[in-house]
């Protein structure tokens, strides 16, 4: 599926128009529909000069526009709109944001991928361009707690797992069951800090001392992996992956795009750490057109962050400084600088480790630095 464009708005009464033209005017990225017989008359409205055919029945051209768009807007009744979607669903991480609209504009009402979709942000945003009432049915918005399945998406962040104890979670946190969220790493306002924690949630910084039966779910943040080392622990989680790491790369100039995506992934094993939280790649000036480095960024989605040896040599925190190589490109080093550097931090999270591989006759060097951040104000727990 190629990349999604924004809004499909579909009108097929002339209150519908209206409705549309407002819409089109205020969204700017919509593609609007209108049926065959009005669409002379939404033509000569400015907003939809460039409204688009809409054949009667709807179904087929549904088939073609239903996951073409992030949302689909129907100035349209629920009912008549459920039964025309219910064939084309497939999946909540697939499928779009359903928005209905009723043809006197008071209701803006969520029908479908209300969280992952982002149905409930699209309807709030419909209602307030129209002056509607904004109707969402998901519990965990309307009695205002944690929406588990897109906790700290704002920052970035993403599930580990979307189909491992997310449905459990968001059971027990609308339930205001025993929750814990435990939180080694990534922003701390994932949650308001002027607002106390939802009913039944705690927070902790460390698994240190938790008794993972406590609780009906633990909620962790961490770019660790924990599933070896606390098992018990990692059983009865949802993990989320904010972006916290940042990778330090050098390598030999040639070395081969496999060896170094190897060596990245053994580095990030050996260390218990999850690629799915690597933030960026920094690395040296001299390497910034390095082919194996460049596709390594590119494989991962990973923003490539360039330093001059002036910008790293006197960083602070170097584990593994070496005359040899500031003989050949004026820093102390390469890696370690460039992690800690872009991750703002003041020591390694992990030296410079090399790779290579036997009969290679190239190699590679990676650090770990850790995106340092603030945390909120934590509870003690192990006693609960």
């Amino acid at each position: 599926m190629g990349e999604r464009k924004p809004f499909a708005v579909y009108a097929i009464t002339r209150h519908g128009l209206g409705i549309a033209a407002r819409l089109a005017g205020t969204l700017g990225d919509a593609d609007v529909y209108v049926s065959e017989k009005l669409l002379g008359a939404a033509q000569a409205i400015p907003e939809l000069s460039r409204a688009l055919t809409l054949k009667l029945p709807m179904g087929p051209v549904l088939g073609e526009t239903f996951t073409a768009y992030d949302c689909q807007v129907f100035v349209i009744s629920v009912g008549a709109v459920v039964r025309m979607i219910a064939p084309l669903l497939k999946d909540k991480k697939v499928d779009p944001a359903v928005v209905c609209v009723d043809d006197a504009a008071r209701f803006a009402i969520c029908v479908l991928s209300g969280h992952v979709g982002r149905g409930n942000f699209f309807t709030d945003r419909v209602a307030k361009i129209l002056g509607s009432q904004s109707v969402v049915t998901t519990a965990s918005d309307a009695i205002g707690t944690l929406t588990v399945d897109i906790l700290g998406r704002e920052f970035g962040w993403k599930l580990d797992d979307p189909d491992r104890n997310v449905t459990r979670g968001c059971a027990a946190v609308v339930n205001a069951a025993p929750v814990l969220f435990v939180q080694e790493a990534g922003e701390p306002n994932w949650w308001p800090l002027d607002k106390p924690l939802p009913p039944g949630v705690r927070y902790t910084t460390s698994l240190d001392g938790v008794d993972a039966r406590a609780f009906e779910i633990l909620l962790i943040a961490t770019d660790r992996e924990i599933k070896e080392s606390h098992p018990e622990h990692w059983a009865n989680t949802v993990i989320y992956r904010p972006k916290s790491l940042v990778l330090g790369i050098g390598c030999d100039k040639g070395t081969s795009s496999e060896l170094i995506e190897r060596g990245m992934l053994s580095v990030l094993a050996r260390n218990h750490l999850s690629p799915k939280s690597v933030k960026a790649l920094a690395t040296i000036d001299k390497k910034k057109g390095e082919p194996a480095i460049l596709a390594l960024a590119e494989r991962f989605g990973w923003p490539l962050k360039i330093y001059t040896a002036e910008e790293l040599d006197p960083v602070p925190g170097i584990e593994n400084p070496s005359e040899t190589v500031k003989r050949y490109v004026g820093t102390r080093g390469v890696a370690e600088p460039a992690a800690l550097l872009c991750a703002g931090a003041k020591r390694l999270l992990v030296p410079k480790q090399a790779y290579t591989e036997p009969g290679a006759g190239r190699s590679m060097t990676l650090a770990v630095a850790r995106v340092p951040f603030s945390k909120r104000v934590a509870e003690e727990v192990a006693d609960v």
